[in-house]
């Protein structure tokens, strides 16, 4: 094997899997994950970890995996990450770990987030779970919101002896793990509700159909029922739309609506009774991840799909194998393209979607180059349903129900960045709750500030 290319992981055949929505990646077999985790050089300064946003010891698991000590590797991780099984999935490695490793400066990095992910899988096929401790200390954090901010929270106050309650608003926990990332990304019978199960042995009470500011809100919780601390990882569940006319006709979704139907109520599923109007002619406004999930999503539901983007293929904010899976299975991409109206018939059903051709100027705030509508250039593309996937924002119940949380005009929470605490004593926050829609691994660095922070301020407060 060349040690300058990565061992090749073996997916399903596009043309297969945008029929059906099981796992497009196969992940490594044993002898895959040696032969790759030979390719590390074991780097004394080791870069991969400063780009991994939990710091996991990234030469030492992946020294474990090239020894077969497997559950040794999984051990390691466990020390700073209680989703791996997740991260090596979605982690946007290429710009992180992957894109700090001395091997991709002549050659292709090392897989690290492959290997991290077979890891996972075989702790989860082999029964391995991260030891809890012995005792608690008696004090009592509340968390609110199961995703991997808040997942990631409760795990690490729980190993240092806390006793965690995670309240979740929806029936299942995972948050954005369980409605917002597809089945053919993140499976959820086996992947997220194991890493879930594994939290929940750490000690973690998880309380779901609880709506804090509405069945309960923080300063009860705080006043009433003895939490001395709160962790708000609540995320950003709330769309945000682009004001054109039509915007409110039936067939118009939001990405948010679109992905909980289909991953959290099974809409694409027979034998579920929660169907969703899947549409034949499909347009997908936006160029994230969450886009390419929407999209992927609905070309399995059996539509024609056009990603709608106002600018060219290099800004596209998501992932490049998520574009690469979506062109393989043959999703259409309309770049350099904005809506500016969507049409209706006389029953307010979507029919079509008037499309202005953009041209890109200078760069804006973001650095990318900024587009720029052209004249007489309107077209209409024929379809009956739109997806918006602009983005999200924090939802305001929490922040206008608790005394002295202060946000910001974005309505994200004021948390800092090093602990998460809040302007609120004893609350802290953080993930998209506090930086606006961002990454699974992002809101878990955060989870594990707010966790040292917390521990930091009760230890402080005896």
């Amino acid at each position: 094997m060349d040690g300058m290319k990565r061992v090749p992981i073996k997916e399903q055949n596009p043309k297969v899997r945008a029929a059906n929505f099981e796992e497009v990646c196969l992940g490594y077999s044993e002898e895959e994950a040696v032969e790759e985790a030979k390719r590390c050089l074991q780097c004394k300064k080791p870069f991969c970890v400063q780009g991994c946003p939990v710091s996991i010891d990234i030469p030492a698991f992946i020294k474990k995996i090239t020894e077969r000590d497997f559950k040794g590797a999984a051990e390691v991780i466990a020390q700073s990450s209680a989703l791996p099984a997740v991260c090596g999935r979605v982690c946007p490695q290429e710009s992180q770990c992957e894109g700090k490793c001395v091997r991709g400066i002549k050659g292709e990095p090392v897989s690290i987030g492959k290997l991290e992910r077979f890891v996972a899988d075989w702790s989860r096929e082999n029964g391995f779970v991260p030891a809890a401790p012995e005792t608690t200390n008696g004090r009592k954090v509340a968390v609110i919101g199961s995703g991997p901010a808040g997942l990631t929270c409760a795990g690490d106050l729980a190993k240092m002896g806390y006793e965690v309650t995670i309240f979740e608003a929806l029936h299942e926990p995972g948050g954005v793990l369980t409605y917002g990332i597809p089945e053919f990304r993140l499976p959820k019978s086996t992947v997220v509700r194991t890493e879930i199960e594994n939290v929940k042995k750490l000690g973690v009470k998880i309380e779901t159909n609880v709506i804090i500011g509405k069945s309960v809100t923080i300063d009860e919780l705080m006043e009433e029922e003895g939490f001395e601390a709160v962790f708000i990882g609540s995320g950003a569940g709330l769309p945000k739309f682009m004001g054109i006319p039509g915007e409110n006709a039936n067939g118009v979704f939001s990405a948010n609506e679109y992905l909980t139907r289909n991953n959290l109520m099974k809409a694409f599923r027979d034998d579920y009774d929660t169907p969703i109007a899947a549409g034949r002619k499909v347009a997908v406004v936006g160029g994230g991840n969450v886009a390419m999930d929407a999209a992927r999503t609905a070309l399995r539901l059996g539509a024609e799909v056009h990603v709608v983007y106002r600018r060219s293929e290099a800004e596209l904010p998501a992932r490049v194998e998520e574009v690469h899976h979506a062109k393989e299975e043959g999703v259409i991409f309309n770049l350099l393209t904005n809506p500016v109206e969507i049409l209706t018939d006389e029953n307010d059903w979507v029919t079509g979607m008037v499309v202005r051709k953009m041209e890109l100027g200078e760069p804006d705030s973001s650095g990318r180059r900024r587009p720029v509508e052209i004249a007489g250039s309107d077209y209409t593309i024929e379809v009956d349903t739109v997806i918006m996937s602009l983005g999200t924002s924090p939802n305001p119940l929490i922040s206008s129900t608790t005394r002295g949380l202060e946000i910001n005009k974005r309505k994200c929470i004021v948390a800092q960045e090093d602990n998460g605490q809040t302007t609120k004593a004893g609350v802290f926050a953080g993930g998209d709750a506090v930086t606006g829609a961002a990454t699974v691994i992002l809101a878990m660095e955060a989870g594990k500030a707010g966790a040292k922070g917390i521990d930091e301020y009760l230890r402080n407060k005896q």
